[in-house]
């Protein structure tokens, strides 16, 4: 990698290497990462030799002002630890022994993510005085689907292609780590996937929710976007439901856990 003089351009340099690697997820947090720093500084020519520990302090009380939750600042200021020892390592950056001291990087699990079952029973099934939406009946559809397939992950079912049905059973790789898992396919989950399989022939993908016809770079984007209108349904439809609880797409997982 040729040297960068600031760290703007080095994480902008870090952020191509990621989409050349095809780490699109990564090469997101860094982006998202670097635009609200840059944003906070004030400049798109952040020098190394800002990287103070007030600095941080006051880009973490920034970020909490503007409404973000803990995590997601511990994701940010996790990146820039990360992207500034890069650059201490290839000798662009002062070392700054525990630089990152007194603002937070860890992860709080303190939000409830878990349905009960009697919640969970109308997120899935409950019968409801106006019809819905198409677009809100295949996100109820999708997030039955991962509750039955043992709380599959939304990326995991976007991205099942139809080679990974062999009669009642689903074998696939997990997105996130490679690990290949083979799920039984309860009949009310194939009943959903008989009524929502893909019939474009163009498509490897079982379910329509990706078109299969766009680049990798431009499929990540797809699946951004596929993932927020679900999160953005699912809410819609707890409201429907009389659930009070802040309902996504990770219900399914943690639903599963918890019974």
């Amino acid at each position: 990698m040729k040297k960068k003089s600031n760290l703007t351009l080095f994480m902008k340099q870090l952020i191509r290497s990621l989409k050349e690697e095809e780490r699109f997820s990564t090469a997101h947090i860094y982006q998202s990462t670097l635009n609200a720093f840059m944003l906070f500084c004030k400049t798109d020519a952040i020098r190394f030799n800002q990287m103070e520990r007030s600095r941080l302090k006051q880009f973490e009380n920034h970020l909490r002002n503007k409404g973000c939750t803990w995590n997601t600042v511990s994701t940010y200021m996790r990146t820039l630890r990360s992207i500034y020892n890069k650059a201490v390592d290839d000798g662009l950056a002062e070392e700054k022994p525990r630089l990152f001291r007194h603002v937070y990087t860890g992860v709080k699990a303190n939000t409830k993510r878990a349905l009960d079952a009697k919640d969970m029973s109308k997120l899935l099934s409950a019968s409801l005085p106006h019809p819905l939406p198409q677009s809100m009946k295949e996100s109820r559809a999708w997030i039955t689907l991962m509750f039955l397939l043992r709380g599959m992950p939304f990326v995991d079912l976007a991205h099942l292609r139809k080679t990974d049905l062999q009669d009642s059973v689903i074998s696939y790789r997990r997105h996130k780590t490679g690990a290949l898992l083979t799920v039984e396919i309860p009949p009310a989950a194939m009943n959903l996937i008989k009524r929502y399989q893909n019939t474009d022939s163009a498509s490897p993908y079982l379910l329509p929710i990706l078109s299969g016809n766009r680049k990798s770079e431009e499929e990540y984007a797809e699946y951004q976007h596929a993932l927020r209108k679900l999160n953005y349904d699912l809410k819609q439809l707890a409201v429907y439901c009389g659930i009070k609880l802040n309902v996504s797409s990770y219900v399914a997982k943690h639903h599963t856990i918890s019974i």
